[in-house]
């Protein structure tokens, strides 16, 4: 049997470069699901790390969220420029290979070809077919990165205005005691319910843009003190005390709200392959602590609101609630580096987590 000739490996190493690539940026771009791309994951870790690297260990959180606002766009343009350098690679390959070229002359033509200069051109009927496929997956990898900019931009803007939302009623940072009790001092208990219906919409959309769009969970409020993540989890904690703790009628748009909200962070969660029970028991332990729940039971009854009488009972009603979302709240609030808020990114998850961090 005879040796397959250089020229055909090369050749057909450069093709899969290329074909990879492209592939690649469909999953990540095109494809309406959430999908991994191996190769936006590593891109994405390697831009983490070099910001992990100037941030440095002793970074107070404000130069941390400083230096980290500029994650998202970074990342975005690397992934364009490794895309253009893999084609460019696995085009030089081929053009190598066909032409039998120095590398120089190979690098000269699929240079020229990439960014559509034309200054040089491929010898014969294969060098010409190769210049215009290699123009023609250029302009599209461009043009693709360009109409996703809107995409992220337009879900970025509705995900930051619910966020934004959140701080007239729970503060910065938010919370739920905030939030329940400046609700009932200006407009009473019963304007609670106008919450859950945008908020649940809001759970429903970050499920959607947050898997299908991988950089989206990494961009930054516009505010240091805001972010999604705590956002959520002080919605998520109002519904649970709504649920298991005020002495008010049942509210089924509230638990509808809750578990809207513990499938979005789930899901959220599973893309980027933190570990969790997606079917935990209502007993298992949770981050907070009985004495914690206690304070705010006690914090609410001595503001006015009415609470249950058993006060046990609530505890397992909340401890029911919180263990659905507990660990993938507090594992994205890690990963984000989100900012302080009282339950979610003031401890670590209560079990150990396989998080693959984009910094590690």
């Amino acid at each position: 049997m005879e040796p397959v000739p250089v020229d055909v490996v090369i050749f057909a190493a450069g093709l899969v470069v290329v074909v990879a690539t492209v592939a690649s940026a469909l999953r990540s771009v095109v494809l309406p699901r959430a999908v991994p791309a191996r190769l936006t994951r590593r891109v994405f870790r390697a831009v983490r790390g070099l910001f992990g690297v100037r941030i440095g260990r002793r970074a107070n959180y404000e130069r941390t969220d400083r230096i980290l606002a500029m994650f998202g766009p970074t990342a975005l343009v690397a992934l364009l420029a490794t895309w253009l350098v893999l084609v460019f690679a696995g085009y030089t390959a081929m053009f190598w290979a066909i032409h039998n070229h120095p590398l120089r002359d190979a690098i000269t033509v699929s240079g020229s070809a990439l960014f559509t200069l034309g200054f040089v051109k491929g010898r014969g009927l294969p060098g010409i077919l190769l210049s215009f496929s290699e123009a023609a997956v250029g302009l599209t990898l461009l043009a693709l990165l360009i109409a996703y900019l809107p995409a992220i931009y337009g879900a970025f803007s509705r995900r930051e205005t619910m966020v934004a939302s959140l701080e007239t009623r729970a503060g910065t940072p938010p919370s739920p005691v905030k939030l329940l009790t400046r609700l009932q001092r200006i407009s009473g208990l019963d304007r609670l319910a106008e919450l859950w219906g945008p908020w649940e919409q809001f759970f429903t959309e970050i499920q959607e843009t947050h898997t299908s769009i991988p950089a989206l969970p990494l961009f930054r409020s516009p505010m240091p003190q805001h972010s999604w993540v705590t956002a959520s989890g002080v919605i998520l904690d109002v519904a649970a005390l709504r649920a298991s703790s005020l002495d008010l009628p049942r509210d089924p748009d509230a638990e509808l709200c809750l578990r809207a909200g513990y499938l979005s962070l789930r899901r959220i969660a599973a893309y980027f392959r933190i570990v969790f029970d997606d079917d935990p028991s209502p007993g298992d332990p949770i981050s907070v602590k009985r004495e914690e729940f206690d304070g705010v039971f006690d914090d609410l009854a001595d503001k006015g609101l009415p609470m249950k009488a058993d006060r046990d009972q609530a505890w397992r009603d909340f401890q029911g609630w919180r263990v659905n979302y507990d660990t993938v709240l507090l594992a994205l609030a890690r990963l984000t580096d989100a900012p302080f808020t009282a339950w979610i990114s003031d401890r670590p998850p209560l079990v150990s987590q396989r998080i693959r961090r984009l910094n590690r």
